[in-house]
């Protein structure tokens, strides 16, 4: 059975997001979050995004989310 592999998908999330040139500002502004912390733990494979964040993150990036997402 696959899983997700959270520290994979983090520097996946963090790289996809420099591919793009974006900054953590700019994705903390499309998220509408008030700091960044939820953004580092992604990256950091401390958490991974919601179903609804991974969906506009995948929009946002122009990707599918089997692009984002690291599998064991």
């Amino acid at each position: 059975m696959p899983t997700i592999d959270m520290a994979a998908t983090g520097t996946n999330i963090r790289n996809l997001i420099k591919q793009k040139g974006m900054t953590i500002a700019d994705v903390q502004r499309i998220f509408g979050f008030n700091n960044p912390g939820a953004i580092y733990k992604w990256f950091h494979g401390a958490a991974l995004p919601t179903i609804d964040n991974l969906v506009i993150l995948a929009a946002v990036l122009d990707i599918k989310i089997d692009d984002i997402l690291v599998l064991n």
